[in-house]
């Protein structure tokens, strides 16, 4: 019992500093109406909630068949979604990572966009907040578990963060206003060092296991 709810922690954080709520939330504001109502808010959240969910049990359920399929490695892949993840924090630490302000032939294109499908799956949902980093993150974690348990622990940390996500989401118009652009900031920040320590971890821990098999 001990080792699940360790294994459910470490998956937990993995998640969330990935997913970064507040972070996202922050960038759906700027591309979502400035007059958006509390009312389409939860519709938003809901919206991208169910989505990120639904994508989280196809790439738990198909992981396998697309490595096998493309001949990976399981650490090949522990490698590369490391890059991946580290070039994520890169960008979470240095704010690279905010949406611009749109110019006005911009606002034109978006406001188009809006007509023609819901931003709240695309693309808030998939790609700003199901990405590179979650779906690597995923198959790696369900290598790693060797148990129907594990794989539970995996399923009900990442349910605990959509469901973060969502309420984050749902009052993100209260959280802007009271933590400000600053205090968003602050927290992606911090977020970009704990997915960027994550990374590492995945880099080294492919590297060792390829390079023994090597020598």
């Amino acid at each position: 019992m001990d080792s699940f709810f360790a294994s459910f922690l470490q998956q937990g954080i993995t998640f969330f500093a990935i997913l970064d709520p507040i972070g996202i939330s922050a960038m759906a504001l700027s591309i979502l109406s400035v007059d958006i109502t509390k009312q389409e808010m939860n519709r938003v959240a809901s919206k991208s909630t169910i989505t990120i969910i639904i994508s989280f049990f196809v790439v738990l359920i198909t992981g396998d068949f697309v490595l096998k399929m493309f001949g990976i490695d399981e650490n090949s892949l522990k490698v590369m979604g490391g890059i991946i993840l580290l070039l994520m924090a890169i960008g979470m630490v240095n704010g690279s990572m905010k949406s611009k302000k749109p110019t006005k032939d911009e606002g034109k294109e978006i406001k188009e966009v809006k007509e023609q499908e819901d931003l709240s799956v695309i693309p808030i949902a998939i790609p700003i907040a199901f990405g590179t980093g979650l779906f690597t993150t995923i198959i790696i974690f369900k290598h790693q578990a060797q148990t129907f348990t594990d794989l539970v622990s995996i399923s009900l940390a990442f349910l605990v963060n959509a469901l973060i996500f969502y309420i984050t989401m749902k009052n993100s118009i209260y959280i802007k206003k009271y933590l400000g652009l600053t205090g968003q900031n602050v927290i992606t920040k911090l977020m970009g060092l704990i997915v960027g320590a994550i990374s590492i971890q995945f880099i080294i821990s492919g590297a060792v296991t390829l390079a023994k098999g090597y020598l």
